[in-house]
């Protein structure tokens, strides 16, 4: 008896370097879990070639892209419609093109940080006292998913502080809803007290070194996270388990922010418990060091 193949839909993730990156391992997985017909790749473009590079992968029949680092605005710009998590952060990670011919763009970046902090971790943002260091596009990604949880206080803290006081200024509204107070500013603005919750969204520990932040604000009830992730602890990390917090790494966001991504192409949410176990593992491996 013959059987007819699966048609799979393609995908893919986007970038300018893209070799390194871990979305295929996670994305075949999902498909793996889940059952759905995915077939998932990788997209090497040129820096000035986003947008010939993503029509010829829609005109190939693909149906939805990951964006990661240069492209982030560019597909921003390209989207024809946005989620009002993608709007809020001037930037998209995942377009999904529709049957229509439009392009939807979202950021799942932040609900990505969100789960992996409160499911994951089983850390909750709701009342909490957060701090957000750095004010760049990895950190305006993230503000809106925090305040939608509710958290007591949120504090933006950047070197150069007109940054942060200019997203400070941008949610406010968004704050006021959620009943949080919104502060920021350079890091004269972390208040006393060790935060519940603080999240390094520098890129400081690509360089090796430590964003600035006053070391009373760690405690032992507080979770450091580092939006970076590697085979070994980063600076960060290991400079909070040093002031006696919880430390841990971005790795459950990537999982994370990818089954957000999934569920937006597909409407099926994969389970990102598993897989992160297996990246995990996967990073621990000599090859991966």
């Amino acid at each position: 008896m013959s059987t007819t193949p699966t048609q799979h839909d393609r995908y893919a993730v986007i970038g300018n370097p893209v070799a390194h990156s871990k979305s295929p391992f996670v994305h075949a997985r999902f498909a793996e879990q889940t059952g759905e017909p995915v077939e998932y790749g990788r997209l090497l473009a040129p820096v000035d070639q986003f947008v010939a590079h993503v029509r010829a992968f829609i005109d190939e029949g693909g149906r939805g892209l990951n964006v990661t680092v240069p492209f982030k605005l560019d597909a921003h710009a390209f989207a024809t419609s946005l989620s009002p998590r993608a709007a809020a952060a001037g930037a998209v990670n995942t377009l999904r093109f529709e049957k229509d011919g439009g392009i939807y763009g979202d950021n799942t970046d932040g609900f990505g940080l969100v789960r992996d902090i409160e499911v994951n971790l089983r850390v909750p943002l709701t009342g909490a006292r957060v701090l957000l260091l750095g004010a760049g596009g990895a950190a305006r990604g993230v503000v809106l998913p925090i305040l939608e949880r509710k958290p007591h206080t949120l504090t933006i803290v950047n070197r150069t502080a007109s940054k942060a006081d200019a997203l400070v200024a941008q949610f406010a509204s968004a704050a006021s809803d959620a009943a949080c107070r919104l502060t920021g500013g350079s890091a004269h603005a972390i208040e006393p007290g060790a935060y519940d919750v603080i999240v390094n969204a520098t890129a400081s520990s690509l360089d090796a070194s430590l964003p600035e932040c006053d070391d009373g604000a760690f405690g032992a009830d507080t979770l450091a996270y580092d939006m970076m992730y590697g085979a070994q602890p980063t600076v960060f990390m290991q400079h909070a388990s040093k002031l006696g917090a919880r430390a841990a790494d971005g790795l459950g966001m990537l999982v994370e922010q990818a089954a957000e991504s999934f569920f937006v192409w597909r409407g099926v949410r994969p389970d990102g418990a598993p897989v992160l176990a297996a990246l995990r593992e996967m990073l621990r491996a000599p090859q991966s060091a």
